[in-house]
């Protein structure tokens, strides 16, 4: 787990000096570069095991990005009315716990997926869907939050702190994972349409693969 940097009350000053554009450019950053190779592993094991088509995994894809800009504003409200007792928090376990257990959980659904009524199946309903999944993930620590969470400390109000992490969000909901998660999908949903038999198997597959990273980020078990 990558240790968020120390924020110096300096530090802080002038990282609230640079403004809303700034926390949108830090999101951006971070999309297109630490989100995608973060995310991509949990997301696109979940796109393939659906095996659902392009279409359906571009809907996941936007529900996994709406569960990003969510924790990213509800971080940014808890660092303006907690400070820095909030990075002190996230310096410690709760991410790893939070994101290990997700990812199991998004295995178990793709290892004993239900099985929707024809009414739920044509209007697609009876899918799950992956935002829980974005929601955790966005506790991984990395430089670029640290600096979103000194920025909404540093502000001392949770409603600006929340301005500034609803701006960080729709940056790094900016990923090239929209281009890349579909095209999983889409492979996948072929690979079951070609080969009927391995349909079950993405779906264990995937659940596997999913459990056994969920397994890893649990601290002191793998």
């Amino acid at each position: 787990m990558i240790p968020i940097p120390e924020i110096e009350p300096t530090a802080v000053a002038a990282t609230a000096s640079f403004g809303w554009l700034s926390a949108w450019l830090l999101g951006v950053s971070v999309g297109l570069t630490t989100c995608t190779a973060v995310c991509l592993p949990y997301l696109g094991t979940w796109a393939l095991g659906q095996a659902q088509g392009g279409r359906a995994a571009t809907w996941d894809t936007l529900a996994f990005a709406a569960g990003k800009v969510s924790a990213y504003t509800v971080l940014g409200a808890a660092a303006g009315m907690l400070g820095e007792q909030l990075l002190a928090l996230l310096e410690g376990e709760i991410g790893r716990w939070l994101i290990g257990f997700t990812a199991i959980a998004a295995g178990a659904v793709l290892l004993w997926p239900r099985r929707p009524h024809s009414q739920c199946r044509k209007s697609g309903s009876g899918r799950t869907s992956p935002y829980l999944m974005g929601f955790s993930l966005s506790f991984t620590p990395c430089a670029p939050l640290a600096a979103l969470l000194a920025t909404s400390a540093g502000a001392g109000d949770p409603l600006q702190g929340s301005a500034y992490g609803l701006l960080f969000g729709l940056g790094a909901a900016l990923t090239p994972l929209f281009l890349v998660i579909p095209l999983l999908g889409r492979f996948g949903r072929r690979l079951k349409v070609q080969q009927p038999w391995l349909g079950p198997w993405l779906l264990r597959f995937g659940g596997v693969v999913l459990v056994l990273i969920g397994l890893f980020r649990l601290p002191g078990l793998l």
